[in-house]
């Protein structure tokens, strides 16, 4: 019978992604990792904020993606700021890269999270750049759907 991982480890998020980037298409992507790099990410350790890919030939590259270090691991200890080797099909690597050339185009990482077989994956976003009234226009929205949730809270009462 085979072991089920447990479930310890917590999806970290760019939340920045999503509100100064139009995300058209998402993709998961294994990533290489160091051991004390994993310890770290199960503990919750990385940040993604400024973090994007490049893709050169054959091989795409995760760059400003900080996993800190991890305390117990010592001398073994990883450089927090390392460009990551991203796992992916040839056949989608070059699918990406030819998307990529598009004026205003970006791949970012949205979140990485361990799967079902405990393997780290990467999710990536094609983005586009938002412009500032694209931000405010999408804040006020918001409001405006906060307003009217409470609006009808208050009617059922």
């Amino acid at each position: 019978m085979a072991r089920k991982p447990k479930d310890t480890a917590r999806r970290i998020l760019n939340k920045k992604a999503r509100y100064n980037y139009h995300i058209l298409q998402t993709l998961e992507a294994g990533i290489v990792l160091t051991g004390s790099e994993v310890k770290s990410l199960r503990a919750g350790l990385a940040q993604l904020i400024d973090a994007f890919v490049r893709v050169r030939g054959s091989e795409a590259t995760l760059y400003g993606c900080q996993i800190d270090r991890y305390p117990p691991a010592n001398q073994l200890n990883h450089d927090p700021l390392r460009p990551r080797r991203l796992l992916l099909h040839r056949r989608e690597l070059h699918k990406w890269a030819a998307q990529l050339h598009q004026p205003g185009t970006t791949l970012i990482p949205l979140s990485i999270y361990f799967n079902a077989r405990a393997l780290a994956k990467v999710e990536l976003g094609l983005a586009i750049g938002k412009k500032r009234y694209d931000k405010r226009q999408e804040l006020r929205k918001k409001d405006h759907q906060r307003e009217i949730r409470r609006a009808s809270m208050r009617r059922d009462r």
